[in-house]
């Protein structure tokens, strides 16, 4: 179970839409396909989302990273010497999208060796998750008729709405604007990227008081620790750190400094490994988690429910697994269904999914 080849390929795929948020926007997955050779002939897969104006990655730096740095230093190791690869991945600071895929294709290599799931070898929890769906910065009849077609199409009762990026009063006006028409039944919150000044923020819970928000996610700067604090000393609405919280150090700080609350784990940046620690991590400290969502495609979906069902801290939550979506297209043979506002683990040995050479072939760069 000797790793020999790793393959890191840039591919790019329109969305049928800009997706828009505080921190940036997205019109095109210009992702990157990593491949993991074993010497069993058995080849793993994850994706990586570059995300520049978040984490300082790009394309071209992914690719750089795994071919010029990382794939050295994995080649010839097993698939089973995880904690050497961390150790060897770590020397390198930084590049959490690049190292989350390694791991997550290392994890997929071992589950098509031992033919088991990644799901049951994470934790076997469950074999599904409920779906949560972004919806924000549209005019205000737009976003309720994508919510509403959303909840009637796939099922889906639980809305993220993108805050942050415009005046406040239009942000107050779409949450409430949502809450009227979906009705009480439906769990709305809120993710401000890192949109808003803490007393913008508390104007704006405080206006949004009467609408049931059950999560307000990184809404002030990430190191704005003092103005974050205070945020969460006012609000009855739990806090979510997202982009302030990517390590367990980051962790740490945001919950016993008083920033926040609840923690987003996303595997596009911290993978399997140490979305895990993570998750155990937060679990000792008697906090909530969320699967988060870094606009990821369907390789990138299938990682995170896989996670995400895996265990049963990480399964209460809806997970917000339905960008993908958005995308025009995307690389697997087979695509990811939501329904009843759920989806499903893929069945078969690690991840379950498989790579269109032809669609690769298309797309790659």
């Amino acid at each position: 179970m000797k790793i020999v080849k790793i393959e890191a390929i840039p591919f790019a795929i329109p969305y049928r839409k800009p997706l828009r948020f505080a921190s940036g926007e997205v019109h095109i997955a210009d992702h990157v396909l990593v491949r993991v050779h074993s010497d069993d002939g058995v080849v793993g897969v994850a994706e990586a989302p570059p995300r520049p104006y978040t984490y300082g990655e790009t394309q071209a730096s992914i690719v750089a990273a795994i071919e010029g740095l990382f794939a050295p230093e994995l080649v010839g190791l097993s698939l089973l010497e995880r904690e050497v690869m961390h150790a060897r991945l770590d020397r390198t600071v930084g590049n959490p999208a690049a190292k989350a895929a390694l791991d997550m294709a290392v994890w997929d290599a071992l589950g098509r060796t031992l033919d088991l799931p990644v799901t049951q070898l994470l934790g076997g929890w469950a074999d599904r998750m409920r779906v949560a769906h972004m919806v924000g910065f549209a005019p205000d009849a737009e976003m309720v008729a994508e919510a509403e077609h959303v909840r009637e199409r796939y099922g889906i009762t639980t809305f993220k709405v993108k805050v942050g990026r415009r005046p406040v009063e239009l942000d107050v006006r779409a949450c409430r604007a949502l809450r009227s028409a979906l009705g009480p039944e439906v769990e709305l919150y809120v993710d401000g990227n890192r949109g808003w000044t803490p007393s913008e923020a508390a104007r704006a819970l405080d206006a949004m008081s009467d609408l049931g928000l059950t999560l307000a996610e990184e809404l002030c700067p990430a190191d704005d620790v003092l103005g974050r604090r205070w945020l969460v000393g006012r609000t009855p609405v739990p806090t979510v750190a997202d982009e302030s919280a990517t390590t367990p150090g980051e962790v740490t700080r945001e919950l016993l400094g008083g920033s926040a609350t609840m923690i987003s784990i996303k595997t596009a940046r911290t993978g399997f490994g140490t979305s895990q620690r993570i998750l155990h991590q937060a679990e000792g400290l008697g906090v909530e988690v969320v699967m988060g969502n870094q606009i990821d495609g369907q390789i990138g979906t299938a990682c995170t429910v896989a996670f995400g069902a895996a265990h049963r801290a990480s399964s209460r939550r809806a997970g917000e697994l339905s960008n993908f979506l958005d995308m025009a297209d995307d690389l697997l043979t087979e695509p990811l269904q939501i329904a009843g506002g759920e989806l499903a683990v893929r069945p078969g040995p690690g991840l379950g999914i498989e790579i269109d050479p032809d669609k690769l072939a298309h797309y790659r760069l």
